[in-house]
């Protein structure tokens, strides 16, 4: 697709959106009302001081349905209209206090409710039952959040689009999540590492409903009692475990036109002390076909690799959750935790690959068919003791363990045939295995003491690692067919890294100011076995954090400064060598060193009407991780074959300027708007094989959604999107826009939830480019995917509930290595 048909597409979708929006605001307009004001000021019992930021709102006395809500000025005032004629009570809920409920006795145009005293409570603010229209998004000292409960699209879009809506998040054209344009970050459920997300989040995102969570936080100055990796910051998605005596649950069945189907159930369960938590889902993957290329100019000898293939893929999937709770009395607390992921994918494919020379005659050539599977496994068990104290009811001590499992295999056959000069000698038929994977044993020990204006966080922890690989080629001989070992390229790599920390923090609160500082003390030790030369590492790192927060009369300011660390995973580390396309292979790197990242921010929140949130932030790196590719020869008797390389390297500096802008408004109590945006300026520089490379460049992404509810339980929502690509040490990767349109219907009581969605209904298909530029060559890479789905999805909720589930305050979170991968297709659904 050309640039101008790309704008002119992105300018149709952005034109839709607002006559669209046009015809609803009109269509909202209400016919003139006779209001009443209700007002009032909110007061910590305790302290006789103003309480800002709680949640104020007015629900209908007999029906208990919202008509409005907002958010206490930072002055503890508010005020609120509501048609005249009917009968309301006034509910006020804030973090940490007790929900207050109040009748509203109207005697004239205006109701002063006066100072409204409310006391302090165990219970936290997500498990108060408030309705009405509240705010989607939070800024705290140290982190943003987005209260995925609070966006009627929840309940239609799965929860990788759900990150497209958050503040500082992006899903790129791979499907794959950045955070401030970064790939360097850690993903956690519950405040914990999770093997569902060690190495392709995207799936499992992709799979899962958006109603399986409560809300996602965004922790760009993480405090020092998250591990020191993820450079970019931390993303931690809270699932929904609010659970009262007796039971709650929803069901969710989708069925996407590329994806296929795919099925959720979510349950809460409290049975006296007793109470349990989790969802599970499983479902199947259509089998797709995309189409790529490979276009290599070499620059001497002058020629050209031209590759052109398909690629067909499919599979299922199953995944589960569950986290349970026993209150032993009412200081002692027991908790566990499961996760469980398992995908098998198969694929096969073919390729024709072709390399002329200067005057376009062909000088080799071959045709390539492979097939293949991919099986991955991610499995976490973990138990949490938390005691508290009897003289201080926030004082906790918590014990935690933790195991994670995440074995992988992987398979591939390859069969060469119609050869040009590309001699068996030199790549025969071959089969290559790798099982590969991770082993973990943590351990933990955390204590908090919060006083009224100082909260003191102390702990250690003990991270017990082992990364493996089992790796074996098998060569056909081209006489007898039988396939025999490789033992070149057979090996085992048993990765071992053992990591000790302690740290401390505090938190103090005074007027309008909030500050967070800590340290982190972490000492390492690697050793590694494989083919070659043993590996034994230790080093020491310490990880200052600070972060200040000023509150405003209905905003707040907030800066933060971070050093983090970012060790490489298994898929970094392992030496095994990937030739399942034998001209473009590549392998890790085991003698990887962790990189150091300092990052400053400055960032501006404002609630006064919805919420605006503005950032600015500088990263620098001297020893990053980059990907980097070069030419090497691959020798075999009198045949010589130049292949491109690729492999990681800590090499030269990563530098970026980011400013980033969020808002969600409602302009009418059924009009709401949200747009999310960043860019970012980027630096880049190393040397490679004794070659001095750098590259600069901007990167950015764009969303805006708009959703409108209808009487009758309706509801429509529009998004346009805009991602700009990446900028890498040796080129970068293309640009491209996206489009999707949700129908939603609720019936039964609004138990019952029916949404139809439409993805990128204008492109069939969607083109991936990615550009490198070397000293020898230039390479082009094309990537045509499916584009264009639709889907339809049902939500039914059931049960009744009536008190809460008591969960640990603190748990383990290994967020110290980094994950992710790569999936093949986005969009709701």
């Amino acid at each position: 697709m050309t640039k101008i048909a790309i704008m002119k597409q992105f300018l149709l979708t952005v034109l839709c959106c607002c006559v669209t929006g046009m015809v609803m605001g009109q269509a909202a307009t209400p016919a003139p009302v006779q209001n009443i004001t209700v007002k009032g000021i909110v007061i910590d019992s305790a302290a006789n001081k103003p309480l800002g930021y709680g949640t104020v709102a007015l629900q209908d006395a007999a029906t208990k349905a919202p008509v409005k809500s907002t958010l206490a000025k930072d002055d503890g005032s508010f005020e609120l209209k509501a048609p005249e004629g009917k009968t309301y009570q006034l509910v006020v809920a804030s973090v940490g206090y007790a929900t207050k409920v109040l009748p509203v006795k109207i005697t004239g145009k205006t109701f002063d409710a006066g100072r409204i005293l409310v006391t302090t409570s165990n219970k936290q603010l997500n498990e108060v039952t408030i309705t009405a229209v509240r705010p989607v998004m939070k800024q705290e000292v140290d982190r943003l959040s987005y209260d995925v409960t609070a966006d009627p699209e929840s309940k239609a879009i799965s929860a990788l689009d759900m990150m497209r809506k958050v503040p500082l998040l992006a899903v790129d054209g791979d499907d794959n999540i950045k955070l401030k344009g970064s790939g360097k970050y850690k993903i956690l459920i519950n405040g914990k590492e999770s093997a569902l997300m060690a190495k392709n989040p995207s799936d499992v995102l992709k799979a899962m409903p958006a109603t399986n969570i409560e809300k996602i936080e965004v922790i760009t100055t993480p405090p020092a009692k998250y591990d020191a990796e993820g450079l970019a910051g931390i993303i931690n998605i809270i699932t929904k475990k609010n659970a009262d005596q007796g039971y709650n649950g929803s069901v969710n069945m989708r069925y996407n036109s590329v994806w296929g189907p795919g099925y959720n159930l979510n349950m809460t369960a409290k049975q006296g002390k007793f109470g349990v938590s989790g969802y599970a889902g499983f479902g199947n993957q259509k089998r797709n076909t995309n189409t790529s290329s490979i276009k290599q100019t070499f620059f001497n000898p002058e020629s050209e690799i031209l590759q052109t293939g398909e690629n067909s893929f499919g599979g299922k999937y199953r995944y589960a959750n569950a986290e349970l709770s026993y209150e032993i009395d009412t200081l002692n607390l027991l908790t566990g935790s499961f996760e469980y992921f398992h995908g098998e994918f198969d694929q096969d494919g073919s390729q024709r690959s072709a390399q002329t020379n200067a005057a376009g005659a062909l000088t080799q050539g071959y045709n390539l068919l492979s097939n293949g599977y991919n099986h991955d496994q991610g499995l976490d068990a973990s138990i949490n003791y938390q005691l508290g104290f009897k003289g201080h009811k926030d004082e906790l001590l918590t014990l935690s363990y933790k195991y994670s499992y995440g074995p992988s295999k992987n398979f591939t056959d390859n069969q060469f045939s119609e050869r040009v000069n590309y001699y068996n000698a030199l790549q025969p038929d071959f089969r290559q295995y790798n099982n590969a994977g991770n082993r973990e044993h943590t351990f933990q020990l955390d204590y908090a003491y919060p006083l009224k204006k100082i909260s003191i966080e102390a702990g250690g922890k003990v991270i017990l690692r082992n990364n493996f690989s089992d790796y074996r080629r098998e060569d056909k001989d081209s006489t007898s067919s039988v396939y025999n070992v490789n033992a070149g390229q057979t090996g085992e790599f048993d990765y071992h890294q053992d990591v000790y920390s302690a740290y401390n923090s505090y938190q103090l609160k005074f007027d309008k100011w909030t500050g967070k500082a800590g340290v982190r003390l972490e000492h390492t030790q690697v050793s590694a076995v494989f083919t070659g030369t043993p590996l034994d590492k230790n080093y020491n790192n310490l990880i200052p954090s600070v972060s200040i927060q000023r509150s405003l009369k209905s905003s707040s300011i907030s800066l933060g400064f971070t050093q983090r660390i970012q060790r490489p995973g298994i898929y970094q580390l392992n030496p095994f060598i990937d030739k399942s396309n034998p001209k473009f292979i590549s392998t890790g790197n085991p003698d990887l060193k962790p990189e150091l990242n300092n990052t400053f921010e400055l960032n501006y929140s404002n609630f006064s009407k919805g919420s605006i949130n503005v950032g600015l932030s500088y990263a620098f790196s001297n020893n990053a991780i980059q990907n980097v590719t070069s030419l090497i020869q691959n020798n075999m008797g009198d045949h010589i074959d130049t292949v491109t390389f690729t492999t990681y390297q800590n090499l030269g500096s990563n530098r970026s300027l980011g400013l980033n802008l969020n808002t969600n408004i409602s302009i009418t109590k059924k009009f709401t708007v949200n747009i999310n945006g960043q860019i970012s300026h980027i630096w880049l520089k190393g040397t490679y094989n004794g070659q001095f490379y750098k590259n600069d460049g901007y990167t950015g992404n764009a969303f805006a959604n708009i959703g409108y509810k209808f009487d009758g339980g309706y509801r429509v929502g529009l998004d346009a999107g805009f991602f700009s690509g990446d900028v890498t040490l040796q080129g970068k990767s293309s640009n491209f826009i996206y489009n999707s349109y949700v129908v939603s219907k609720e019936f039964l009581s609004k138990k019952l939830t029916v949404s139809l969605v439409a993805n990128n209904p204008y492109s069939k298909y969607r083109t991936f480019r990615s550009t490198t530029h070397t000293v020898d060559f230039d390479q082009e890479s094309l990537y045509h995917n499916r584009y264009r789905h639709f889907a339809i999805r049902l939500n039914y909720k059931f049960g009744k509930l009536s008190s809460d589930i008591k969960k640990n305050q603190r748990g383990i979170n290994n967020d110290d290595t980094k994950g992710g991968g790569k999936s093949s297709s986005g969009g709701n659904g």
